[in-house]
């Protein structure tokens, strides 16, 4: 492979649809936090039990102000409890707020993702040497999970794969 992935793995619950699309946004924006765990409890049986610490994709803190919560991390907290796993809710952060991605291409989401994450050092400790699985509620391009494992791998992160509850799946252009 010219360009190997930066990831470990991805595992998501089901394909990027209809419905895990209105799964999501009731989650998202229709405040049903409990979706969160549904989503937990359908991820946990896509991962292999190898993880030291899960630890959720952050949003900006004015993304995370105005909608009270942030999904990635209501997933991590329901996959924590179903195998165990301590989540560093904290240890990434959004260095700056970024644009809606929805509709953007690879090259576009990339560089506006580019240093958009850091790891908070009180953390290091946490991801140095560890199975890091990186959770988020779906998984499209890749651009998100790219730069974030970036930073986690920089800070020494055995292995970094990606937890998500959807997963889009490219077109197989068939009949």
């Amino acid at each position: 492979m010219a360009q190997p992935p930066l990831h470990d793995g991805i595992h998501a619950a089901v394909a990027y649809g209809d419905v895990a699309s209105g799964l999501m946004l009731k989650l998202k924006y229709g405040r049903k936090t409990a979706y969160a765990e549904t989503a937990a409890r359908l991820i946990v049986r896509a991962l292999p039990p190898r993880f030291d610490v899960a630890i959720p994709v952050p949003l900006h803190r004015s993304r995370l102000w105005s909608r009270g919560f942030n999904q990635a991390a209501l997933i991590a907290q329901g996959l924590s409890r179903h195998m165990g796993v301590p989540v560093e809710a904290s240890a990434l952060r959004r260095t700056r707020r970024t644009p809606v991605l929805r509709g953007l291409g690879p090259v576009a989401r990339q560089k506006a993702l580019a240093g958009a994450f850091a790891l908070d050092p009180r953390h290091r400790d946490a991801v140095a040497g560890k199975a890091v699985l990186l959770v988020d509620d779906v998984y499209t391009s890749g651009a998100t999970s790219d730069a974030c494992i970036r930073v986690l791998k920089r800070a020494g992160a055995a292995s970094v794969a990606v937890a998500a509850f959807a997963r889009v799946l490219p077109e197989t252009g068939g009949d």
